[in-house]
């Protein structure tokens, strides 16, 4: 059991609401038995400066209590500082949309049980993704994928994972290929593409298995690519990703690789974690950091 720990939560921009689920969190937290020290977020990249910070202190336990892009921001944050413990363990309170890599951790998405989970002490090791800077533990991509994600940002009047799909539903309706050289441990390809999406884990916007096949720790990533795919042909691969199956379309190509290099014609944004870090890149650059993160299960 972690004796003390630094809990971080977003607020989604409304501290009104950050201060309601604050007092939720800290009764939970002590009836679990932990003592913690909780701060809150204030604007987007907050959580990256106050887990730097955490680090820097010395804290050996730091939570991310969000969704997947609040794990994103803690994760930088503190495996980015400049000075810090030897090794920081992880905790996940889950309170975002998706909560993707949550759940593939099998971890609850109610306050109090996830935090027992943090009280129990249990720990896994999992794999890191890193792109062009960037860690991520749950998912990459460019291309269309990060066109949905900023579509996703438009739409926050709509609650739930229905939000997602019509998100997806607005990327594929602008849908374009781009010119994509994509390199990779065994092979490689040039043409026109529609997107690349790379996983660490299966599931992304809390419903596409766009990698079904990926594992959290086996030291490798997973990718699908689709070929220059038209808007029919989008929209009729989209219901089969909720199963994972799109990855037996004649038109996508599923592999697995510790590097990958894409190329880029136009630019394209760069989403890790549901957030979107880079709006025009040309040069990518993937690789998987085998168990570089210990976090609580």
């Amino acid at each position: 059991m972690p004796d003390k720990v630094k809990i971080i939560l977003n607020t989604r921009g409304n501290r009104s609401y950050g201060q309601r689920q604050a007092a939720l969190i800290e009764r939970a937290i002590q009836a679990a038995g932990l003592k913690c020290d909780l701060v809150l977020t204030d604007r987007p990249g907050h959580g990256l400066e106050l887990a730097r910070q955490a680090a820097s202190e010395g804290w050996s336990t730091i939570v991310a209590a969000g969704g997947d892009g609040t794990i994103n921001e803690v994760i930088n944050g503190f495996l980015k500082a400049p000075t810090a413990w030897p090794e920081i363990t992880l905790g996940i309170i889950p309170m975002g949309t998706a909560n993707d890599l949550a759940t593939m951790l099998g971890l609850p998405r109610q306050i109090e049980a996830a935090c027992r989970r943090l009280a129990a002490g249990q720990t896994r090791r999992i794999d890191l993704g890193l792109v062009n800077g960037r860690y991520f533990a749950n998912n990459s991509a460019v291309g269309l994928e990060p066109i949905v994600t900023l579509a996703h940002e438009q739409l926050r009047q709509i609650k739930g994972s229905i939000r997602y799909v019509l998100a997806a539903l607005k990327g594929i309706a602008s849908a374009h290929p781009w010119q994509m050289r994509i390199a990779w441990d065994k092979g490689a390809f040039e043409g026109p593409a529609t997107l690349v999406s790379v996983g660490n884990s299966p599931r992304t916007g809390g419903a596409f298995y766009m990698t079904p096949k990926a594992k959290l720790d086996d030291g490798y990533l997973d990718f699908v690519y689709a070929f220059g795919m038209s808007r029919p042909q989008l929209l009729a691969l989209l219901p089969r990703t909720f199963s994972g199956t799109h990855v037996h379309h004649p038109l996508v190509v599923h592999q697995r690789t510790k590097q990958l290099s894409i190329t880029v014609k136009p630019a394209s944004p760069i989403q890790a974690d549901g957030e979107v870090f880079e709006k025009a890149a040309v040069k990518i650059d993937y690789q998987i950091i085998p168990q570089q993160l210990r976090v609580l299960v």
